[in-house]
Parts: C-alpha cells; structure tokens; sequence
C-alpha cells in the first residue's frame, strides 16, 4: 500500500483528506499505533493500512462475493 516505512502526521492528513488534528486525536484515542520522535509522531505504514482495514464500512472480500454471478 505505501512505499515508506514511517509516515508523518501531515502525509497521514494528507493522503486521508483529513486534519492534522484529527490524526493526533486518533493517536492520542489509541485508535492509530504511532512512536513518538522527539515532539512528533511517525506513524509505521503497516499500522496506517491496519487503521485504514479496521475502519473500512465493509471488508474487502465484499465486493467480490457481490460478483458472483
């Protein structure tokens, strides 16, 4: 899904079309695994995809069951 290991919460906001701040409540939530890098977050891609999987509204096999016909 991404090609960087460590993604900042400004390319987080970005790529989700979302604040900032909405990505730092989330962390400070639980709700998104980060490390703490001086006063900054990084958050690991694989913990990113996991946030994105776990909030999708349906699961990705969905749509192809959908298509069986």
């Amino acid at each position: 899904m991404l090609s960087k290991p460590f993604m900042t919460t400004q390319e987080i906001a970005e790529l989700l079309k979302v604040s900032e701040a909405t990505v730092r409540a989330r962390i400070h939530e639980g709700e998104l695994r980060a490390i703490r890098v001086g006063r900054e977050f990084r958050v690991a891609a694989k913990d990113l995809e996991a946030f994105v999987n776990a909030h999708a509204t349906r699961s990705a096999t969905s749509k192809s069951e959908n298509n069986t016909t």
